[in-house]
């Protein structure tokens, strides 16, 4: 079972060197922007910048957050990087409909003989209504996540506990397409750790899984909070050996009941571990 990223940094891509310095920061996926992140008068610069790093695969996997799609910027930014060798995703913002990931996907397979992996983000009310259809549009998306600056102002909330239904709507949808959970949308404030901490601890309640950051000194928080704990790894080491030495439903001595569901989350606690 292979590990799943829990780290995914975001850099501009109109500053190339910072683009750089995230390559080796210790991230699971670096995540050029070039959507919010770049004023509009930088995008072309941003995407030219872009597109030359990723003629050659790099030390990482590179995700690049596209404009929003259905307009020049979008459709641009799809034309210069799509089949390009060092591009492992493509991020689509502003998505609201099952329909805009299957004319991506296939726009992008007749142009270049294949879509790269898409990820949708959601950030609206419209795009949290419609989570589950876009989950399973298409076999390129691989993945959903929240862009949750932008709901938070599209629903009027200021309280982050008004969030968690639009966060448990999107995990379910997820995972009931068959995608990954989602890794939770960024901490804004990068000086504030313990509150970044707290919070990685709460979407890890609600079923998320890593994090999308905006500076390096967010990653190890991240990383730490989603780790198995020294508990869990022990927990989950004594399932797989009582699964291994006997078939079927048992109970452990402390009372821990064991059967299959139980045993996939003991291997994927494990799986994580072993990322180390």
């Amino acid at each position: 079972m292979t590990a799943p990223p829990l780290t995914w940094l975001y850099a501009p891509g109109d500053r190339p060197h910072v683009v750089a310095k995230a390559l080796v920061a210790g991230a699971d996926v670096v995540v050029i922007d070039l959507e919010d992140g770049v004023a509009p008068d930088r995008k072309e610069y941003a995407r030219t910048a872009t597109a030359e790093l990723l003629t050659e695969p790099q030390p990482v996997p590179v995700h690049v957050r596209v404009n929003a799609l259905g307009g020049p910027p979008a459709a641009a930014d799809l034309r210069a990087l799509a089949a390009l060798p060092g591009l492992s995703g493509l991020r689509l913002p502003k998505v609201t409909s099952p329909e805009q990931i299957i004319h991506v996907a296939d726009h992008l397979a007749r142009t270049d003989g294949g879509a790269p992996p898409l990820y949708a983000l959601l950030e609206t009310a419209l795009a949290v209504e419609h989570a589950h259809a876009i989950a399973s549009a298409h076999p390129a998306l691989r993945g959903v996540s929240l862009g949750e600056t932008d709901l938070r102002a599209d629903l009027g909330v200021r309280d982050d506990a008004g969030l968690d239904w639009s966060r448990s709507r999107v995990i379910v949808a997820a995972r009931a397409a068959g995608l990954a959970p989602p890794p939770q949308s960024v901490h804004p404030d990068i000086r504030d750790l313990e509150g970044l901490t707290a919070s990685c601890a709460h979407g890890r309640t609600l079923g998320f899984l890593g994090r999308a950051a905006i500076h390096p000194r967010q990653l190890p928080v991240i990383e730490r909070a989603y780790l198995p704990t020294e508990k869990e790894l022990e927990e989950a080491e004594k399932i797989i050996k009582a699964a291994t030495t006997n078939q079927g439903a048992q109970a452990l001595p402390n009372g821990t009941f064991i059967d299959a569901a139980v045993v996939a989350t003991a291997q994927r606690t494990l799986s994580l571990a072993r990322r180390n």
